[in-house]
């Protein structure tokens, strides 16, 4: 009788903590969508103004603090040493949230789809509206 009690009570636990983990993964996958939103945008319109020339307004898509460490003339020669113009096609991954950051790979695929581009960019909210922090060639 005990070990028929010590049985159902092991399922009921199990059961018990399987709910809270998926509550609290679902949670974190709801908090992550929401707190991620405007991302996409930000990046296409980074893409865009790099495509059309004007590395000075993509340039101003970045925290000041990026502005402060990199320069312009080092954000061009980093955008030119990237050969962006290679790339047509253009994938995110997954965000991931870390201290109030959040860091997407993104990965841009030739005409070809022979050659892959992976950059890291990380994001911070400024002012309700996302910038870049960092862009990092993997």
């Amino acid at each position: 009788m005990d070990m028929i009690l010590l049985r159902e009570y092991g399922v009921k636990v199990l059961l018990a903590a399987l709910a809270g983990l998926l509550t609290y993964w679902l949670i974190s996958a709801i908090r992550l969508i929401i707190s991620a939103r405007g991302i996409n945008p930000l990046i296409k319109q980074f893409f865009n103004q790099v495509a059309r020339g004007r590395v000075d307004a993509a340039y101003l898509l970045t925290t000041k603090k990026y502005r402060h460490h990199v320069s312009r003339q080092n954000f061009i020669r980093m955008l030119s040493s990237l050969e962006l113009r290679r790339y047509r096609n253009l994938k995110s991954g997954r965000p991931r949230i870390q201290e109030g950051q959040i860091t997407l790979t993104v990965k841009l695929n030739s005409e070809d789809k022979k050659q892959v581009l992976p950059l890291d960019f990380t994001f911070i909210k400024v002012d309700k509206d996302w910038r870049i922090e960092r862009i990092r060639k993997l």
